[in-house]
């Protein structure tokens, strides 16, 4: 009570609405350069996603976080007390700060999304690295305006971050391995080992990626259940990432019987690269009598599939062993199978 009988002794009526004029005035003004928009339109017609971005954080305007500067304002042409005085100023620039803290927020926010719009046609995984990068931009912004905030109220900020250091580490320690897959997120989004949409085999687990999370990665195996990954555990995993494919080599070997004419045998490998380059999105590599097995005279194929497309891989097989079969077949050579062949020799001086 003795602070408001001070200021109604020491200021008289005029003083009281000049500054409420001058309260009036700065929160109306502020008010019509929101309502108006002049700004923003004019970041708008930039044409690029800065301005664009600018503009949705001007949008972001809190008319109340001004209250506290309209009320310094105001207060300026009044005879008031030092400590009040002092205390108005911080509020003030709280909400100064505060509000900057929201620009901030929402310019970081809107500029992301317009970079993940861009390019998410050709990165699938931009959603991903759009949620890091913003979640990390809002956790910079926020704790510098703390910061800040607390230095202009009296606090000893540089106490306070020596404190968070200790206590960070400590909180670390104690995080360690969620801490070791946040981390590991951002490595798979900034070095793309794969993307959502990739087939992946990560040891004996094979199918599609579906998600890269901040903690886990999510994996649609070909049976049809989700398979969770631990980022940290997956970077440590060797991966087999199909979609960066751009070709198939196939390698297979077929045998015939020992019994198979030589000069059949030396016709087999054209055979053989006549039914590869009969097929479409093929390339034949080479094809050799490689050796003499237990019960079969060995070639082998090898050929490139020009799609990564499995199921191409498989049509092109597919019509490759029967070309093979219904050439052998018209030619009269067998194919081998497992068998074993016993001769038995008589002993003339047993038989008496």
């Amino acid at each position: 009570m003795k602070i408001w009988e001070q200021l109604l002794r020491d200021n008289a009526p005029d003083a009281w609405l000049l500054a409420g004029a001058i309260a009036v005035a700065v929160l109306f003004a502020i008010w019509a350069v929101r309502r108006l928009r002049l700004i923003t339109c004019l970041a708008r017609t930039t044409g690029t996603q800065a301005g664009d971005a600018l503009a949705g954080a001007l949008d972001a305007t809190r008319l109340w976080l001004f209250l506290p500067l309209a009320v310094f304002a105001g207060a300026s042409v009044l005879q008031i007390p030092v400590r009040l005085d002092r205390l108005l100023e911080n509020l003030a620039m709280v909400g100064l700060v505060a509000q900057a803290a929201v620009w901030g927020n929402r310019w970081f926010t809107r500029w992301l999304d317009l970079r993940a719009e861009a390019a998410r046609a050709v990165d699938p995984a931009a959603t991903t690295t759009v949620s890091l990068l913003g979640f990390a931009a809002r956790v910079v912004v926020w704790t510098l305006a703390l910061l800040i905030a607390l230095d202009q109220l009296g606090f000893n900020v540089t106490a306070l971050v020596a404190g968070l250091g200790i206590g960070g580490i400590a909180v670390a320690l104690a995080l360690q391995n969620i801490l070791g897959d946040l981390f590991a997120s951002m490595a798979i989004v900034l070095d793309k080992p794969f993307q959502v949409g990739d087939f992946v085999i990560v040891g004996e687990h094979a199918g599609t990626v579906e998600k890269v999370g901040l903690k886990t990665t999510r994996v649609k195996s070909l049976s049809g259940e989700q398979l969770v990954f631990a980022n940290a555990q997956l970077l440590n995993a060797q991966i087999r990432n199909y979609k960066k494919m751009q070709e198939r080599r196939i390698a297979f070997a077929v045998g015939v019987t020992y019994e198979t004419p030589l000069e059949k045998l030396r016709a087999i490998p054209d055979w053989l690269r006549a039914a590869v380059e009969a097929q479409p999105d093929t390339r034949f590599d080479r094809a050799h009598f490689k050796s003499y097995g237990d019960f079969s005279l060995d070639f082998e194929i090898v050929y490139y599939v020009l799609s990564a497309d499995y199921a191409a891989y498989m049509n092109a097989q597919q019509a490759i062993n029967l070309a093979i079969f219904d050439k052998f077949a018209r030619e009269g050579v067998e194919f081998a199978y497992p068998t074993r062949t016993l001769y038995i020799r008589q002993d003339a001086t047993a038989v008496r």
